[in-house]
């Protein structure tokens, strides 16, 4: 068809992360048309930036969107659209099942979107790699901890923030030596020293990768094994930890505790809860663990 270009359904290669499937479908005169395919649970989002001028929009194909922590429950259906010019506030969407949309861009954005998503699935991909385990429980930790955000109603910014923290939040032990990392037995003083570096190497890796949503995701690892009460890696207590790392504290606590490790077999959901409840106001921010607690409830055993 002289004048027009198609892309037959299938086409191209889509991208995955985490829960999130994309494709640019079109594109021309700086307008981009890429589609996005969203698991349930997944988040997504739009936010400012510098200099950044262009019209934003997203159409819903299929599924539910909600915007995270409104609490007056709206959801965005097929047909619906959102579209700012420009993008002046953090927004996230949140699946409430499995969804799609178009997100419409005035601008280029696929190519630095590409960069984005390709280096988180190297990371990812890294972790995988080298400790099986953690790679399930990055999943498990980044579903848990965004249910106990939208129940405490974090803002947008500290949400997308947690959202990639709390899947990356052991990106660090990428740097540990395999023979630590997979030790069965106790670890001797100095192999507890490296192995408490991986917040550190986490931060520190987030941070080269200059993208700003990594960026503001850093303190959240580097601060994650800190305890409310002081007694934590690095001495922070309360208010002093950034909220995300209290979150992921506690569901990260509980994975560990109800999933078999080369150090310890797994207890069951009700042993972990007992635990993590008599540490409330002392390893774990109690309020947090108040909203885990409810929402532990209906976690399957095992």
């Amino acid at each position: 068809m002289d004048g027009l270009t198609v892309r037959r359904a299938g086409e191209g290669r889509p991208l995955h992360l985490k829960g999130t499937e994309v494709r640019l479908l079109a594109f021309g005169d700086g307008t981009e048309v890429i589609h996005h395919h969203l698991k349930a649970g997944t988040a997504w989002g739009l936010y400012p930036a510098e200099g950044w001028h262009a019209l934003e929009a997203v159409y819903v194909l299929s599924g539910k969107l909600r915007i995270f922590g409104e609490e007056d429950g709206t959801l965005f259906e097929p047909g619906d659209c959102i579209h700012a010019c420009p993008v002046t506030r953090q927004t996230v969407f949140v699946a409430e099942e499995d969804s799609s949309f178009l997100y419409v861009s005035s601008a280029p954005v696929f190519h630095e979107y590409t960069g984005q998503i390709q280096h988180l699935k190297r990371l990812a991909a890294s972790i995988e790699e080298k400790d099986g385990y953690t790679a399930g429980h990055c999943e498990r930790i980044h579903d848990l901890a965004m249910q106990i955000g939208q129940a405490l109603h974090l803002g947008q910014t500290d949400a997308m923030y947690l959202n990639y923290a709390s899947f990356l939040h052991d990106v660090g032990k990428l740097c540990v030596p395999l023979e630590i990392l997979n030790k069965p037995g106790l670890l001797t003083d100095e192999e507890w020293r490296v192995m408490k570096q991986h917040t550190v190497y986490g931060r520190r890796m987030l941070e080269e990768t200059g993208l700003p949503l990594l960026l503001g995701a850093a303190p959240l690892v580097h601060y994650h094994h800190e305890r409310f009460d002081g007694t934590g890696y690095f001495g922070l207590k309360g208010e002093e930890i950034p909220f995300g790392a209290r979150i992921i504290a506690v569901v990260d606590a509980f994975d560990a505790m109800t999933t078999d490790r080369p150090y310890q077999r797994a207890r069951s959901k009700r042993e972990a809860l007992r635990e993590i409840t008599t540490l409330a106001g002392t390893w774990y921010d109690p309020d947090v663990v108040e909203v885990f607690h409810q929402l532990a409830r209906i976690l399957p055993e095992g």
